[in-house]
């Protein structure tokens, strides 16, 4: 397995160049090295050795390769026809849903943004029916930025920071480990950093140092590119195993940070044809201080609608390595962009208003909120028949509280617990479907979040005080985190069920589940769907526009 070393986004003198069939010679800047905390972060993320899968079969010598590889490495599982897997022959890792370019030279494959191909990705079988995740794997290019809400983490916001989502993933049941076997996940990962010699894979791609030696971080055999700085420093040999687990926590969490679209040296978004537009055009590309991204995202409407002689991108401009398209952005991105950026409240037509700032204003794209958009009633709808999903009996917060084996996910104190309502829908399992929020807020399994998240959502629903988990839990039946719009083109397939294959189709069910939303017909409906005002005609330029904020990533 070669491991990529070219992560990062295309530095921004590189995403600025200029090509010689419009007169210009190119210009690029060569992409700095990663500190040594975010290569030390990256290779504890390409590990195979943390999953209970190798637990299982190493007989605890840590350092030899397994006889047999875990069966779901062996494919990387595609909307189409599988890819051979690039972990084969060992277990479970970060990067097995977390792609970047391992299938970048196939055909059938392509670069993706810390994504995988499938609807779902597919775990280790622990003999619990469970051998996908629940919902569609998420980008996480972008995934850390600063935000002016509470900052949660995965589609249902069951992580309140990013150390506490990396320890949940290394003793979830992404990696293999049931709900009762956290402390058995901590001491195998604490084994490995100790006993670790340093010859493995992905070890030889990051200086053959053994764990033990670069935690140290003070052995003079380590070069200076792998010397971690002294905050980020353990002597594994003496440090508990939960001390370990939180250094190996906080270095995941270091490189992920890393993991941002291009920037300029002003900090603004850089890499796309749509921020190319806003630079061109001397268009306002960030909020000010103290201003929200939705009022910003509204003046840049306001100065778009009073401006005339607007200058487009071509490939003058730029151009695309990793992407089907050519880098442009042109009157009929324009004309999307105008249908994007359209609310309700701006003009009296009933069609072209996409409202789609609502839930993803710019430059991100995301309010980092949660909104049921109808993606789980579609999904459970399509199985079961319509008017299936809004007959669900679902329990109020104390009917749940006292029978948590039947409603909640796995816990370490309910380890049995059927999980239903965090489950993938199905023909023969009628009732069983993803209801996002709801499976977090009140759980007591899962206190990470609960003030955070009771607070948010009292103030994104109006609740008046007191406003408790209680209160709140109906409004949470089929919540799911807005993700952001960014490079959609090395992402799909969308919606947290994975089950739209383009943007045209995603569009295509926005127009659906915003007349549902109008009708009555859509449970639990995020009130700004009611304002997408969408026909066939705008899917073309919106989904122009949306492709104009893709960028080379790798």
């Amino acid at each position: 397995m070669q491991t990529s070393r070219l992560r990062q986004p295309f530095i921004v003198a590189l995403a600025f160049v200029a090509f010689a069939c419009g007169g210009h010679g190119e210009r690029t800047i060569a992409e700095p090295s990663d500190p040594p905390e975010v290569a030390l972060g990256e290779r504890l993320f390409l590990e195979t050795r943390f999953a209970q899968y190798f637990a299982a079969h190493s007989n605890g010598v840590v350092n030899a390769p397994l006889s047999e590889g875990d069966p779901v490495m062996a494919a990387t599982i595609t909307t189409a026809a599988p890819l051979p897997g690039p972990f084969a022959g060992a277990s479970m890792n970060c990067r097995a849903c977390h792609l970047v370019d391992e299938h970048g030279e196939e055909r059938a494959g392509g670069v993706r943004t810390y994504a995988d191909f499938a609807r779902r990705s597919p775990i280790p079988d622990r003999g619990d029916g469970r051998v996908t995740t629940p919902r569609n794997s998420p980008a996480l290019v972008n995934a850390s930025l600063a935000r002016s809400v509470p900052t949660f983490f995965h589609f249902d916001g069951e992580f309140p920071s990013l150390p506490a989502l990396v320890k949940g993933t290394f003793t979830g049941r992404n990696f293999g480990w049931l709900a009762d076997e956290s402390a058995a996940a901590i001491a195998n990962l604490a084994q490995v950093i100790r006993q670790d010699n340093g010859q493995g894979s992905p070890a030889r791609d990051f200086g053959s140092l053994p764990y033990p030696v670069v935690f140290g971080g003070t052995d003079p055999s380590i070069p200076e590119i792998y010397r971690i700085p002294e905050e980020f420093r353990l002597d594994v040999a003496t440090a508990t195993d939960e001390q370990i687990f939180d250094a190996v926590a906080t270095l995941v969490t270091a490189y992920v940070e890393s993991l941002v679209f291009a920037r300029d040296t002003n900090g603004n978004f850089a890499g796309s044809p749509y921020d190319r537009f806003l630079r061109k055009n001397g268009l306002p590309r960030a909020p000010l201080d103290g201003e929200s991204a939705l009022d910003y995202t509204r003046r840049l409407r306001d100065q778009l609608a009073s401006r005339s002689g607007l200058k487009f991108i071509s490939l003058r401009d730029g151009s695309f390595a990793l992407h089907s398209q050519e880098f442009r952005f042109d009157s009929l991105e324009l004309q999307g962009l105008r249908i994007f950026l359209a609310e309700a409240s701006d003009a009296a037509a009933t069609q072209g208003v996409g409202n789609c700032v609502a839930c993803h204003p710019a430059p991100a794209f995301t309010d980092f909120r949660f909104h049921n958009t109808g993606a789980a009633q579609d999904e459970y709808d399509a199985i079961h028949g319509a008017g299936g999903f809004a007959a669900l009996s679902i329990p109020d917060l104390a009917q749940r509280t006292a029978d948590p084996e039947t409603y909640l996910p796995p816990s370490a104190a309910h380890p049995q617990a059927t999980g239903i309502f965090l489950a993938v829908p199905a023909l023969t399992h009628p009732g069983q479907t993803d209801l996002g929020v709801w499976n977090v807020l009140g759980n007591p399994a899962v206190p990470g979040p609960q003030d955070a998240l009771v607070s948010s959502l009292c103030g994104q629903f109006a609740r008046p005080a007191p406003c408790s988990a209680a209160d709140l839990l109906p409004f949470t039946v089929a919540l799911f985190k807005t993700p952001g719009l960014r490079d959609l083109g090395q992402s799909a397939p969308y919606l947290h069920t994975g089950q739209r294959n383009t943007i045209e189709d995603v569009l295509r069910f926005y127009i659906t589940s915003a007349s549902l939303a109008r009708a009555g017909l859509l449970r639990n409906a995020a009130p700004q769907l009611a304002d997408i005002r969408l026909s066939e005609a705008d899917i073309a330029p919106v989904a122009a526009f949306l492709r104009a904020l893709n960028e080379d990533y790798e």
